[in-house]
């Protein structure tokens, strides 16, 4: 079955193609075309826009769930109420905690992968436990240690292999050795929560890491005799940084000299949401830390830290549109194909391509989502 999709523009991994029609066979996208066959049936989105899905590839929680309540049902409510924010893949997130918890909440996310019919689970991100004390947000002390091979080979089992990232500190001992080693095996290392150095942090890249989590966020600033791990998100080639573009965890000013250092090609746009995230302001919490969410912001009660976010990642794009930091062709391709390209996954999501599944997202003239779609049927509206 074969239907055309009409609409002003069509944003694609290297281009933004015209107003056009494009097709979609079978829930896959097909070719774009000037002019769709006679008799051909049209769906008519004139007057706005068409986008990739939105690939949010660091989020804890959503719509009351949260990924460590080791709850399968709570990560179906993530996967179906994500679509509201034009989200159609994710990476469930998990927090800091001991062996056997993280390895319920992997179980949990495994046992209903593949059978979610909302939001896609393209894989799991570890965010720890091998971090350090100095940086550690609002993550638990307690649990961080080094990193070990032998104890993420029971959380790689229990997730059915679903673990695609893993987060670390790279001034922990042993990094090197496992970073070699599970990037053999096909998962991303990202590097925060850290007070490393920039010799550190560039040892740890050489080892195969290529991420930094929430750039700024959790990490030793810049200084000009120590670089450290800002630095190093700054200076190190060939690497991606998370982002959280809500404008309570990075200054506009920040976000815009970010993507000056890196280019808006190695930059992903993430959430760090919590469970509170499309919730009323109110108590909640994250992991075993009571937060307040007020104000926009999700806080520890204890202390105040900033305690992930409650950032839509359709928001976090349309923001560093309207901070005038990134046009609306590269703020879509931040929250779809660079997130997706960043943990090895653009091979099932996060652009438009003849041949992939048509999850995509209709937006109109001032970036607000208007319909959200999965194998070519619409899902969700505004």
């Amino acid at each position: 079955m074969t239907k055309y999709i009409k609409a002003d523009c069509f944003y694609y991994a290297d281009q933004v193609k015209p107003t056009g029609y494009l097709e979609v066979t079978d829930g896959k996208f097909g070719q774009w075309l000037a002019q769709a066959p006679e008799d051909a049936e049209i769906v008519d989105y004139s007057g706005y826009q068409i986008a990739p899905g939105l690939v949010d590839t660091h989020i804890h929680g959503y719509a009351g769930a949260d990924v460590m309540d080791c709850d399968s049902d709570g990560i179906l409510t993530m996967s179906q109420e994500l679509l509201s924010t034009g989200v159609t893949s994710f990476l469930p997130t998990t927090l800091t905690s001991d062996t056997e918890r993280l390895a319920a909440a992997a179980k949990s996310v495994a046992d209903v992968a593949g059978t979610e019919k909302g939001a896609k689970i393209q894989g799991i991100y570890f965010e720890g436990p091998y971090f350090t004390e100095k940086y550690k947000g609002a993550q638990n002390a307690t649990y961080m240690k080094n990193p070990s091979l032998e104890e993420f080979a029971t959380w790689q089992k229990a997730a059915n292999g679903l673990i695609k990232k893993i987060a670390l500190a790279p001034e922990r001992e042993g990094v090197a050795e496992f970073v070699s080693t599970v990037t053999k095996e096909g998962v991303t290392v990202a590097l925060g929560h850290s007070d490393g150095t920039y010799a550190q942090a560039k040892a740890a890249v050489e080892a195969g890491a290529s991420v930094w989590v929430h750039a700024y966020n959790g990490m030793r600033g810049l200084n000009h005799r120590e670089p450290g791990m800002v630095g190093a998100v700054y200076n190190i080639q060939n690497t991606y940084a998370e982002l959280i573009c809500d404008g309570h965890h990075v200054s506009p000013v920040a976000c815009d000299i970010l993507m000056r250092q890196k280019n808006h090609n190695h930059v992903a746009l993430i959430t760090d949401c919590m469970a509170a995230g499309g919730q009323p302001d109110g108590d909640y919490m994250l992991g075993e830390f009571p937060v307040t969410v007020a104000d926009g912001t999700a806080r520890l009660k204890e202390g105040g830290n900033l305690a992930g976010s409650i950032l839509k990642l359709k928001d976090g794009l349309k923001n560093v549109v309207s901070w005038g930091i990134a046009s609306a062709e590269e703020a879509i391709r931040m929250a779809s194909l660079i997130p997706a390209i960043s943990v090895g996954i653009d091979d099932v999501c996060g652009q438009i391509k003849a041949g992939y599944v048509a999850d995509f997202i209709v937006l109109d003239k001032d970036l607000d989502l208007q319909a959200t779609y999965l194998d070519g049927q619409k899902v969700w509206e505004a």
